[in-house]
């Protein structure tokens, strides 16, 4: 049989068609493939969606600003603090620079309830560190405040000078800390951070999470991403569709 012919009769979709029917980038239906958000089989190199599956993911992202949220979880920090542990390392996966800078804010509210200190690495960032004050403040965190009660700091890298940093003001407190890449990466750069700073501290006392974007994801191969996912406790994957929070967990014994 032709495959024209089997894909009439089973009614699938190529990824872009599914990608000109919704209106995004074909590299955005492979990652909802690879994530399982949207069902699809895979044919040799090629992934093919069902038309009735493609329908009834589009009726659920268009249903989120209808869902009522689960109790105590009425904003995003709310979900964000609920979800996150001590210690913990989390990687979070944003479409949009906007969104980036709504979950650090996110990230670092949480971390304020908990007693935590701050410490918001700049590194990976495309724009100065006056800016990201505004875009901080603007999504909700108090950064003047913070700073002048010595909780919160910018920091452009993860060396000797924040050691001091964090003996100095740690007293004994567990270290948020946030790396964000609004400029694009691969695995390796994105990791880089996290490394150097568990080297420099107790891991039980840091709670880190690293920030890409998702089409910069979408260029990593297939290994770098499960290598990602694996390298980290948590993963977050947050679109103006919704939120994604998911945990690693051992593997059950048989």
């Amino acid at each position: 049989m032709a495959r024209g012919d089997f894909s009439g009769r089973m009614d699938l979709l190529g990824a872009e068609e599914v990608a000109g029917l919704m209106g995004v980038e074909v590299s955005t239906v492979w990652r909802w493939c690879r994530e399982g958000r949207l069902p699809c089989l895979k044919a040799g190199k090629h992934w093919r969606v069902r038309r009735e599956a493609m329908e009834d993911f589009l009726r659920r992202v268009e249903r989120p600003a209808r869902t009522p949220l689960p109790p105590g979880a009425s904003t995003l920090q709310d979900q964000i603090q609920r979800f996150l542990r001590s210690p913990d390392n989390v990687l979070a996966v944003a479409r949009g620079r906007d969104l980036l800078h709504r979950l650090d804010a996110a990230f670092f509210r949480a971390g304020e309830a908990k007693g935590g200190l701050l410490v918001k690495f700049t590194g990976g960032e495309e724009v100065p560190e006056g800016r990201l004050r505004e875009r901080l403040s603007e999504a909700g965190l108090d950064v003047e405040r913070l700073e002048r009660e010595g909780r919160f700091f910018f920091r452009s890298g993860t060396g000797e000078e924040t050691g001091r940093l964090v003996r100095e003001f740690g007293d004994g407190r567990v270290v948020w800390a946030s790396f964000v890449w609004a400029v694009r990466t691969d695995l390796a750069g994105a990791l880089s951070g996290q490394r150097e700073l568990s080297r420099l501290f107790d891991a039980e006392r840091l709670v880190i999470k690293t920030a890409v974007l998702d089409e910069a994801v979408d260029e990593w191969p297939p290994e770098a991403l499960w290598h990602a996912q694996t390298a980290h406790s948590a993963t977050i994957w947050a679109s103006e569709a919704g939120l994604s929070l998911s945990r690693r967990v051992p593997m059950p014994t048989v």
